[in-house]
């Protein structure tokens, strides 16, 4: 069995890190808190878990941080978690499982982090983060702001889940330190630019947000899932300011880095019907329920667009265009899909009100 260390930093957490780390603590074999400047209860929760807590004079660089607790753990392997994700008890199991397994060797594993939940529960955007890494290789995190972890050598790819469960509201520190960097005139790396241009958008300052994006892509510097993600959240920005024809261009150019997939068909098909486009529509929705295959792990995805959510769009646009046979039938298959979902519900009553059904 190979040991592993957990490895944190936290700032005023006491309303989340008991929960995390008691999710995680059977399976970790120590507990690394690094604290930024907590005046709550946080550090004593923290050493409640047996914890070793060491303190970090904040400087406005995540990676800095996250690179101070690495470099305190002792295990084979350092796993890594926020205070507001938790590790539920199917995925706890599987974490055990994975210790077990003989002669295990990967420099790095990646797990499923799923960032929110539908009404049933279940996950409608989550991707893959590297999560569990070799101590020995020395992995560095790099950035400021929205920092990353650099791996290399073999990788494994578990079916261990990370929950977020996000409880406060979005705040303005991370913008903030990106527009104190900027004013101070330094030169943003294509990574920069791109969670430059998402905070800017997060906070509704989209003419500026496309700006960046803008900038991003044109320096043809990008990852390829940055890239598609940047096309997307752009198109967002165009369809907040009523400017639907520039959202489909910039939606469209997608395509130039990877094959139509399911998120993006079902943005297209919602454009359309907003301005009562219905054919054009049902053409997009049907391609999402072609393209599911296109779907890449470590991109940001939401399983209901390749499922139950172009089904019932599908039903809205043939509906409107008189064509009830085939919206029952688009119906049906939506119904079996998420038979709870309150678009359903009304659309079964609505049919049966009809005499359809």
């Amino acid at each position: 069995m190979f040991t592993i260390s957990l490895c944190m930093i936290v700032k005023n957490e006491e309303d989340v890190l008991a929960r995390c780390l008691a999710s995680v603590q059977q399976a970790v074999d120590e507990i690394i808190i690094v604290d930024t400047g907590s005046t709550d209860r946080t550090k004593e929760i923290a050493a409640s878990f047996d914890a070793k807590v060491y303190d970090f004079s904040w400087i406005n660089h995540f990676a800095d941080a996250r690179n101070y607790s690495f470099e305190q753990a002792t295990s084979n392997y350092i796993m890594w978690l926020d205070a507001d994700d938790v590790i539920q008890p199917a995925d706890l199991e599987r974490l055990l499982q994975l210790k077990q397994t003989p002669d295990f060797n990967y420099d790095t594993v990646t797990m499923k982090y799923h960032l929110s939940f539908d009404d049933n529960g279940n996950p409608t955007y989550s991707y893959r983060r590297n999560r569990l890494v070799k101590r020995s290789n020395n992995f560095r995190w790099i950035g400021a702001v929205h920092e990353y972890l650099a791996v290399g050598g073999a990788s494994f790819s578990s079916e261990i889940a990370v929950t977020h469960r996000k409880e406060r509201q979005s705040s303005d520190r991370n913008l903030n330190i990106y527009l104190a960097r900027h004013e101070a005139g330094e030169q943003f790396s294509p990574r920069d630019q791109f969670y430059f241009a998402n905070e800017l958008r997060d906070h509704q300052r989209y003419e500026e947000s496309i700006q960046w994006y803008d900038t991003f892509l044109d320096g043809n510097q990008g990852w390829v899932e940055d890239n598609v993600a940047a096309c997307s959240r752009k198109a967002h920005c165009y369809e907040a300011l009523g400017q639907r024809n520039l959202a489909i261009i910039h939606l469209l150019r997608t395509l130039q880095y990877i094959p139509p997939r399911p998120d993006f068909c079902c943005q297209l098909g919602a454009l359309f019907v907003n301005d009562s486009k219905f054919q054009q529509a049902i053409y997009w929705y049907e391609q999402a329920l072609l393209t599911s295959q296109y779907t890449s792990d470590m991109s940001f995805h939401n399983p209901a667009t390749a499922t139950w959510l172009p089904q019932l769009q599908l039903t809205v646009c043939h509906d409107r265009l008189g064509n009830l046979q085939k919206a029952i039938e688009h119906h049906r298959l939506a119904m079996s899909l998420n038979p709870n979902h309150p678009s359903m519900k009304y659309n079964e009553n609505y049919y049966k009100d009809k005499g359809l059904l």
